[in-house]
């Protein structure tokens, strides 16, 4: 089945990954992707870093699942999330998803959806550093929001 995911201490280059998840794939007429960066701010506080925990095992079984959501919903022809753990900098990559199909309502579609569904239900946990101490940043209800309306 196609989708793949991967967890992972290094950053990624997203370039070698668009040119390696399409290569000699000509049924492929679009590829959508996102890649999300830690911000250097977050509730008006100033974050100097961001350290993401995941439990191995359950947390790529959880990404999988989304994936086979979102192949099962569009037309995909395959669809991957990288995601970081560890301690990451303002600036740095810490997601990257890409979709591919046949025509480009699918490949948008899908990767928005799949993000939004990483948001709100990957079993990651992500703790960051501010000048005030260290906290644990829970989902936005914002987020939730943008995952209901694909219910």
């Amino acid at each position: 089945m196609p989708g793949s995911v991967r967890i992972q201490h290094e950053d990624f280059d997203i370039g070698a990954e668009i040119r390696h998840f399409q290569q000699s794939r000509t049924e492929i007429g679009a590829v959508a992707t996102f890649t999300g960066l830690v911000r250097d701010l977050n509730l008006s506080d100033k974050v100097s870093s961001m350290t993401l925990e995941h439990y191995p095992g359950m947390t790529e079984k959880s990404l999988q699942e989304i994936l086979e959501q979102a192949i099962e919903r569009w037309q995909l022809i395959d669809a991957m999330v990288i995601h970081r753990v560890g301690k990451l900098l303002p600036g740095d990559q810490i997601v990257f998803v890409t979709t591919a199909s046949a025509h480009r309502g699918d490949a948008f579609s899908a990767c928005e959806f799949i993000m939004d569904y990483l948001k709100t239900q990957a079993p990651f946990w992500k703790k960051e550093e501010t000048a005030s101490g260290s906290r644990w940043v829970d989902a936005r209800e914002t987020d939730s929001d943008a995952a209901e309306r694909w219910k």
